[in-house]
């Protein structure tokens, strides 16, 4: 089991890795670079990228003990047409109308290349907030017979957040992983961390990369 607050994970202490998926969330150059999308809206990206290194090792960690590894994107169609009025309302009022910021097929879309993504990864392109939304990622979570999901990546109070949301709403058993998550906004951050552990843990657990690596490493290698 996975040291964890407010309950050790997984609650029935079955950490079975082939029905385990470690998320990670949006770590693409338009939210990690310094001419980004995220820096556009006056944002630091420092703390994200701070939590590559621990990325990576979470990652290889998961990886030898057979644990599926998802990568979600966040972006739309150039051609604009899965992008609503709002949307389009937002974008021009942020400043980047006209560019090619979170477009699809475009530089700034792609996962940083200091993410170690391999072809034996899945990745989930999504529009919204959530990776289940107007996706196959469901789907794919239960073709593949996954059901314990650990959350990583950017960021904390936003994508991170509302996917581990609707994740607990389908059922899934979730553990956000809090030094592997990150967000621009500090505060946005740390309630986003404690409100996982409210109502006794009603978004799951919440532990740190130390811990998950620990209980991992004990795992036979796949």
């Amino acid at each position: 089991m996975i040291k964890a607050r407010p309950f050790d994970y997984p609650y029935d202490g079955n950490l079975n890795p082939a029905a385990t998926a470690l998320i990670v969330i949006d770590m693409q150059r338009d939210f990690l670079s310094t001419d980004g999308y995220f820096a556009r809206q006056g944002y630091d990206p420092a703390p994200l990228r701070a939590i590559i290194p621990v990325l990576d090792r979470l990652i290889a960690v998961c990886r030898q003990a057979g644990i599926r590894i998802i990568h979600t994107r966040q972006g739309y169609r150039e051609d604009l047409a899965d992008m609503t009025p709002y949307e389009k309302w937002r974008r021009k009022r942020s400043g980047i109308e006209g560019t090619n910021v979170l477009l699809r097929g475009h530089p700034g879309f792609e996962i940083v290349p200091e993410i170690d993504v391999r072809s034996e990864d899945i990745i989930v392109d999504k529009t919204c907030n959530g990776a289940f939304t107007y996706t196959d990622f469901e789907h794919v979570l239960r073709a593949q017979g996954i059901t314990h999901l650990l959350f990583s990546g950017c960021t904390t109070d936003v994508c991170v957040h509302t996917t581990l949301r609707e994740a607990c709403d389908r059922n899934f058993q979730c553990l956000t992983i809090a030094d592997a998550c990150a967000s621009g906004d500090q505060y946005a951050h740390e309630a986003a961390l404690h409100m996982v552990t409210v109502e006794n843990g009603i978004f799951g657990a919440l532990s740190d990369s130390a811990a998950v690596i620990e209980a991992i490493g004990k795992l036979p290698a796949r």
